[in-house]
């Protein structure tokens, strides 16, 4: 069934790519010099064509699919739950390490100073 229903939103999603671009742009008319022939320049919408409504009836049908296999694979997770959950684990709070304690090196022994000679004459 989901093979069925996969297969049918493809087919959907290429034809409504077809018929958009099938489609007339709302100002394809217009000239550099002067306007267009027959529309007015953003003015009234003519009726609605049948490519409008292939269109509508396609984007219905590919939401209705889209949906329906998202409910049917039971998937709840999102794009954004993975971010949420690298996040969550990036502000996960670590006890500080313990320092190492300092070793210092024993000291040398100190040899006694020369006597300083003395200014004073003798």
């Amino acid at each position: 069934m989901i093979y069925l229903l996969e297969a049918v939103h493809v087919l959907v999603c290429i034809f409504l790519i077809l018929v958009v671009l099938l489609q007339q742009g709302k100002g394809a008319d217009l000239s550099v010099f002067g306007g267009g022939s027959t529309q007015t320049a953003f003015g009234a919408r003519s009726a609605t064509t049948l490519l409008h409504k292939l269109t509508v009836a396609s984007f219905v049908i590919f939401i209705v699919t889209t949906v329906s296999i998202a409910l049917a694979k039971g998937t709840v997770s999102t794009v954004m739950s993975g971010a949420a959950a690298k996040k969550a684990a990036a502000t996960k709070t670590v006890p500080p390490a313990k320092p190492a304690p300092l070793r210092t090196a024993p000291a040398a022994p100190v040899a006694p100073a020369a006597p300083a000679p003395s200014s004073t004459p003798r």
